[in-house]
């Protein structure tokens, strides 16, 4: 997209697709797909051309006919095992995430299960810990990575809003880690953790890493360069030997198996 399409122009309007997104009401692609659809409204009105601007105090919205399609659109929770990557390769070598979605892998916890964001999940409530609801998983897609050789929590979403929130470039959302490691580490190291190291030249923002135990460290991270922790321990000397990703924003991973998934349910919130 070039940025004649997406910036403030010279009256200062700006795409639709993109006021939709930066308000959290769906995504880029999502707004286009909705303007085909008539599901836009811009003052009230139906948008029905792609590429349509707007001032940024125009009232932009979607259609309840655009809110419907969202609440059909499931979120997931899985406990990635190790040996699945968060996204497809190109030559198909090792397994998606995402093929772990199925009837007999679903986990619920009667004790906390609620109402979900799709209603043809309902039915999972009513059998406890019933398994095999069977749900749509076209367009479910990983909002975030987890490395190959990491386990733990990997959100998976067919809507737009959530995974911005998850993986846009200004998201604060937290991430939380259990890192077993290797190595000695000063103070002056686990300062340095926290705050003071770059990746590729950028420097990386402040994190809260602290001690659980003699060979495991804690961190938290408001951002998600690729392997990450890993080559934050490189460079104070430590070797990572298990990662674990137990939480991310308000939401923990809790007791679900390694290997299973559940729904996010309509009262979760990231």
């Amino acid at each position: 997209m070039s940025a004649s399409m997406s910036e403030p122009t010279g009256d200062g309007t700006v795409r639709i697709s993109k006021l939709l997104a930066e308000r959290g009401l769906c995504s880029r692609r999502e707004a286009d797909l909705y303007i085909q659809q008539g599901l836009v409204l811009l003052d009230g009105r139906p948008v029905t051309e792609l590429g349509s601007r707007a001032h940024p105090s125009q009232t932009v919205a979607l259609a309840e006919g655009a809110r419907l399609q969202q609440a059909q659109r499931i979120t997931v929770i899985l406990n990635k095992p190790i040996g699945h990557v968060s996204h497809a390769d190109d030559d198909g070598r090792y397994p998606p995430a995402v093929a772990l979605v199925t009837a007999d892998r679903q986990w619920v916890d009667a004790r906390t299960a609620g109402p979900t964001r799709n209603p043809i999940a309902q039915t999972v409530r009513a059998g406890g810990n019933k398994r095999g609801t069977r749900i749509d998983t076209r367009g479910l897609a990983p909002a975030g990575r987890l490395d190959i050789d990491s386990t733990g929590m990997l959100v998976l979403t067919q809507d737009g809003r959530i995974a911005r929130q998850l993986i846009a470039d200004d998201n604060t959302v937290e991430k939380e880690y259990l890192v077993r490691v290797q190595g000695g580490l000063d103070a002056a190291g686990l300062a340095l953790l926290n705050h003071g190291l770059s990746l590729d030249g950028r420097a990386l923002r402040p994190a809260k890493v602290s001690w659980q135990n003699e060979d495991q460290l804690r961190f938290v991270l408001r951002e998600g360069r690729q392997r990450q922790i890993r080559r934050m321990c490189e460079l104070v000397g430590l070797t990572v030997t298990g990662l674990r990703r137990v939480r991310i924003g308000r939401i923990p991973l809790g007791a679900l198996p390694v290997g299973q998934w559940r729904l996010l349910t309509e009262f979760e919130k990231f």
